[in-house]
């Protein structure tokens, strides 16, 4: 929806708006601010409280209604989106996702098939409201020509609409195979990327860990990965990283994900690999609908069981304790995830019921940043994901007033505006990919 004729221009005072302080910059500060925004030119003129000046211009009454920041993305995997009507998981599980995708890409991954599934992914993303997004590329060679050469592509095609970053993600072999590693590691730092991989229990784990942070210092690149997606108590990976980081004294910024095992391992253990993360700088992002989706399922023999332990990791352990934490999409209707949408609002929502970052309940709102601006600001992306004057006006509209409002509806009536103009948040169709799926 495109909103009222004063939301067209670029130039409108938002009046009586609700803004949490933790979207204006206000760290671990649960208020909520009544506000008036004047936007000019496309970006934040002045932030009053509602009501305390005068408003020459157009306006746009917000009722109360939420104004968050446009979200931020910061971990996906945009090369697999979509491809779940041509290849599902056979049984629901990692391993089962895991062969899926390699099976389908060494198939189907030509340059216009992820063109085409990339390009529906982002249109998606931006009619939600997100203004950035990094993703992993599978980059196993020779994955690795036609994934970068693309992004590189994307990146430019896309810019000022949402800035894009990209991460390589490769499997553990690679990382301890050093050509194969090197291979990598030089495309991504000639696309100017992150060097990543997914390492979860595998016996050379520290090995992989340290080769893959001394080749990330030696190119003078950042590091991405996925460690310990699994629910085997004997992975270590998060812990290896940390130590690696810490052993060779890397200064480049380092983010991990999914870190699942942690929910089933011992309060000792738990707590060493938190305070190594911290000590280290590493930057934790969640995954909460992919982990709940994949982990501790196990359909063997045609049999159907609840899962118990649901693999998403204690982040709200990892924030108390210091680190930059952030939630994320993940996968996007693929092996790995059989749904999802790239939609900032529902990673929020959901984030929060499987998370319990709602209580309490008046801090609940500084978890606003777990989706703007802790990870912009960790990833150091142009766009700050923060609401605050000459910033910007990249802004989502709702008519929900409050914390409960937002999160018990998908808020499909949101106004997204993007330089101050309401955008067309009219979401691309899938019959345009049926070609694709066949």
């Amino acid at each position: 929806m495109f909103g009222t004729p004063s939301l067209s221009t670029g130039a409108v005072t938002l009046r009586n708006a609700r803004v949490p302080a933790a979207a204006m910059g206000s760290i671990g500060n649960g208020s909520v601010a009544s506000v008036d925004i004047e936007i000019a030119d496309g970006r934040i003129a002045a932030i009053r409280p509602a009501g305390s000046a005068p408003i020459s211009g157009p306006s746009h009454e917000m009722d109360q209604g939420l104004v968050l920041p446009a979200f931020v993305d910061i971990h996906t995997h945009l090369d697999k989106g979509q491809i779940w009507p041509r290849k599902e998981n056979p049984d629901g599980t990692w391993m089962g996702a895991l062969l899926a995708v390699a099976n389908d890409r060494e198939r189907m991954w030509a340059a216009e098939d992820v063109e085409r599934r990339f390009d529906f992914a982002l249109r998606c993303a931006y009619a939600h409201g997100t203004a950035a997004i990094r993703t992993h590329l599978d980059s196993a060679p020779p994955q690795h020509e036609i994934s970068w050469a693309l992004f590189e592509k994307m990146r430019d095609k896309w810019a000022g609409r949402i800035e894009l970053q990209a991460a390589a993600i490769v499997g553990p072999d690679t990382l301890v195979t050093p050509h194969e590693l090197d291979t990598v590691a030089r495309q991504v730092k000639a696309s100017g990327g992150l060097m990543g991989g997914s390492v979860a229990t595998f016996d050379r784990s520290k090995e992989a860990m340290l080769r893959v942070v001394e080749k990330a210092g030696e190119l003078g690149i950042d590091l991405d990965l996925h460690t310990d997606e699994t629910g085997n108590p004997d992975a270590h990976a998060l812990l290896h990283l940390a130590e690696a980081v810490l052993e060779t004294g890397y200064t480049g910024k380092v983010m991990a994900g999914h870190c699942c095992v942690l929910t089933v391992q011992d309060e000792r253990t738990v707590r060493t690999t938190i305070d190594k993360a911290v000590e280290a700088g590493i930057a934790i992002v969640s995954l909460p609908m992919c982990n709940i989706y994949l982990q501790d399922r196990d359909n063997a023999n045609g049999r159907v069981r609840t899962p118990i332990r649901r693999g998403a990791t204690l982040l709200n352990e990892f924030k108390t304790a210091g680190a930059v934490v952030a939630i994320a999409s993940d996968n996007t209707r693929d092996p790995f995830y059989a749904y999802g949408d790239l939609d900032g609002v529902e990673v929020l929502r959901e984030g929060a019921r499987i998370l319990q970052f709602d209580h309490p309940q008046d801090m609940a709102w500084d978890w606003v940043r777990a989706v703007g601006s802790a990870p912009a600001a960790h990833a150091g992306f142009a766009y700050k994901a923060v609401i605050e004057p000459s910033a910007p006006a990249d802004l989502v509209l709702f008519r929900a007033r409050t914390w409960t409002e937002l999160n018990s509806r998908p808020q499909a009536d949101r106004i997204v505006l993007r330089q101050g103009k309401a955008i067309d948040t009219t979401l691309p169709d899938y019959r345009e990919l049926d070609d694709l799926m066949e």
